[in-house]
Formats: C-alpha cells, structure tokens, sequence
C-alpha cells in the first residue's frame, strides 16, 4: 500500500514515514519545502500523480504563541491546507488521517474530553486546529479525524527537547503545574495511526499516552530520567501557577482525552506516558542527527 504524508519533515511525520516504510509500505514523503498544502492546485496535483492509498496530514502550523499575532498564517494551513488535502484525497479516492490536537477543547473540565464533547478553542491555533477539523469533515465524511496533545519525539523542537537544554545550562527551572493533560510520544501516535489503517476506520478519535501529569510533573520527570541516562543536568525543577508565567494565547488547564473509542483498535495496551519518556530518551541519547 502506497502512503502519502504531508509534514514529513516534522517531528510526527519523520518518525511515521520511517515506521511506514520499515512496515513495507510505500511512501511518499511530502515536507513543508516539498509540498505547500497552502496551495490548492499543487496539492491536487502532487497527490493525483502519487495515486497513495492512504494520505496522513501532519503538516500544521504550531506556534501556539505565534498565532495570536499572525492568525492568517494559522488558518491558511491549519484550515485552508488541511481543505486542500482533504479535497484532494477525496478527490483522488484516497483514504485520509488528520491529525489534530487537544486545544479544541477549552480545558474547563475534570473528565477525559470526548470526542463528541462540543469544541470551545481558547486561542488562535486552537480555532484554527478546529476549523481545519470542520473542513476536512465537509470535504471527506468519512476521513478519520485523531486528536493528541503535548506531542515530543527525538526529532524536531518540543518540551522534552527544550527542558534539556535548559536544565544544562541553568540551576533552577520554573514550570507550571496547573496545567494537566497527557505527554504522547511520536512513536506512540504512528502505532495509533497505523492501528486506524489497519481497521479502516472513520470518524474521530483521540490518542495520548496513559497516565496524567502537569507540565512541572512532565519536567521534572525529564531531568530525573535524563540524569539517569547520563545527561548533564543540573537544573532543580520548581513548580510555579499560569499567572506567574504569562503567554500571548491562554492554554486548556485539563487537556487529558479519553482513550476509549480507540483502545479497542489497538493491538496492545497504551504505554504509560512515563516509560515512553524514557524510551524516547534512550533513542535521542544515541541519536547522531536529532
């Protein structure tokens, strides 16, 4: 089976085009220079030539913060590029997966959110994460829809990254802990998608790691398991509240999703959140080019 995924070059996408192809499938791998999802015509026509089978959409805009102040960017691929994937999917009779996130969700709750709990975004890429999920629902009805959250791998930029970064370089780290949801290892969610393949799903799903934790909780894991790996870290990790570490764009204080519409499409049970954390930091210890 031929898959085509845009965002290759991302931290997502560069770890499912490898799992893909070490699985046997054929891959076209589409990053940001390669394929500008921006662009209607050149999307139609990258993917008619492809014929995949099966198309995976990673590319998003993710600057959280970015957004607020340059909403047209965040809409023009969160939106209008995932339409143009959408569109050209169907039109091509491929099947489809977006990939979408936990800040549709305004975070003002104490359960796992559903997937068919009513959207509320907060900010500007959380609304535009939201209105990309409407546009590829009314392009392709039956595409499949997966919402994560808090997502790292041993590629690209994310909070597992940065919190090692700087915990070698300073003695003391402030992180907020009233902020909850779930971290969900890259590894993890290619599974995921390629359990959905598998099972020729439809509709919308959510996926993170098991286990909660807030990002101070997540942080200080990181250095605790980081210095057990042998990084040099000399940061004590402090926990701190959102007020006295203000953002531009507000974020969900309860982002934990639930898992049970997917859990029985998967082949296992769902790794702890703590354990694909040590493992993501095995490879990245004895990775040359992350």
């Amino acid at each position: 089976m031929k898959v085509a995924v845009t965002g290759a070059g991302g931290q997502l996408g560069t770890d499912l085009v490898r799992m893909l192809r070490e699985a046997g499938h054929g891959v076209a791998a589409f990053d940001r220079a390669a394929l500008d999802i921006g662009n209607a015509e050149e999307v139609r026509s990258t993917l008619a030539a492809e014929a995949p089978g099966w198309v995976v959409n990673c590319a998003a805009y993710t600057n959280v913060d970015g957004a607020e102040s340059d909403a047209d960017a965040a809409f023009a691929v969160n939106r209008d590029g995932a339409a143009h994937v959408a569109a050209a999917a169907a039109a091509g009779g491929a099947r489809l997966i977006h990939v979408s996130t936990d800040y549709v969700f305004d975070g003002d709750g104490s359960r796992p959110w559903q997937e068919t709990d009513p959207a509320s975004p907060l900010g500007v890429y959380g609304q535009s994460k939201w209105a990309g999920e409407e546009a590829v629902r009314a392009a392709m009805p039956q595409a499949i829809i997966l919402r994560t959250a808090w997502v790292y791998g041993a590629h690209g930029r994310n909070f597992v990254k940065t919190i090692l970064r700087l915990a070698a370089e300073r003695d003391s780290l402030s992180v907020i802990d009233d902020q909850v949801g779930c971290p969900s290892w890259t590894r993890d969610i290619c599974t995921a998608i390629a359990a959905l393949m598998a099972a020729g799903a439809e509709g919308t799903y959510h996926f993170t790691n098991e286990g909660v934790a807030s990002w101070y909780d997540f942080a200080a894991a990181i250095v605790e398991e980081g210095r057990a790996l042998g990084f040099e870290l000399r940061a004590r990790v402090q926990p701190i509240p959102t007020e006295d570490y203000p953002l531009p764009a507000p974020r969900p204080a309860y982002s934990v999703l639930s898992k049970r519409k997917i859990r029985p499409l998967l082949a296992g049970p769902i790794p702890h959140w703590r354990a694909s954390l040590r493992a993501m930091l095995e490879e990245l210890k004895a990775c040359a080019d992350c």
